[in-house]
């Protein structure tokens, strides 16, 4: 079994649907991203896994444990993770209490976990008594990422980390990224930033209108004509 599995999972605000038959895998040690244009589903999908939003239709499983209708709060305890684009640290905390925070769903002393975090994000290693809210963007997004690891999840989605970095803080995020998944995790990243994502991604999602349109490696994405296909000027010819 993949680390993540979303079979024709359905979801949406109310009555209103808006991603549809959703199907899509993740494993450990890989990047998979999502692309597509604005209002596509892509953060909907993002919610709905880990239980902001519920699905009308559908499955989800983590390291082959079916957690569909499990409490939000219980979701972390069973590998999956989830980083917001906005509002995703504690402001007035300090780097290390946040990160103290992301510890509370872990039984026991957490405190090598957190020297152990704090040693792969050494920007965050030197800030460590500095204030949340007095970091940079940058700074604030790879301490959310930072904070979803101290559980060690199997799973950890971000949903767009670079969105408003200069390029080389989006650099410098990619670049943790890339570490995290060397270190044993699925990545599943929602992306507005095609060509990053299309750079560092071993497999891609395009969702258009609810729908996951067309996927495959990467690669094989790149050969695609993606402009086309956000603008429903093209068919699928991967998948």
């Amino acid at each position: 079994m993949p680390a993540l599995l979303t079979e024709n999972v359905t979801s949406g605000y109310g009555r209103q649907t808006i991603i549809s038959d959703i199907t899509l895998s993740a494993e450990v040690g890989t990047i998979t991203t999502i692309i597509g244009p604005n209002g596509a589903g892509k953060s909907t999908y993002a919610k709905t896994l880990v239980g902001i939003l519920r699905p009308t239709k559908g499955r989800i499983v983590v390291n082959d444990v079916d957690i569909t209708k499990m409490p939000g709060h219980l979701i972390p305890r069973n590998g999956l993770v989830y980083v917001p684009q906005n509002d995703n640290v504690f402001a007035t905390l300090t780097v290390n209490e946040n990160l103290e925070v992301g510890g509370f769903a872990v039984k026991g002393n957490t405190d090598a976990r957190l020297e152990e975090i704090l040693n792969i994000f050494t920007d965050l290693k030197k800030a460590r008594d500095k204030k949340a809210g007095l970091l940079s963007g940058g700074q604030q997004n790879l301490l959310a990422i930072a904070r979803a690891l101290m559980v060690d999840p199997t799973v950890i989605v971000l949903d767009e980390p670079t969105a408003g970095l200069s390029p080389a803080y989006t650099d410098v995020v990619w670049n943790q990224i890339d570490l995290i998944t060397k270190a044993g995790t699925a990545v599943l990243v929602v992306e507005q930033n095609v060509e990053r994502a299309l750079k560092h991604s071993d497999f891609v999602h395009i969702f258009i209108a609810g729908t996951n349109h067309v996927h495959g490696p990467a690669k094989e994405i790149a050969e695609l004509d993606l402009a086309a296909i956000f603008l429903g000027r093209a068919e699928a010819t991967h998948s």
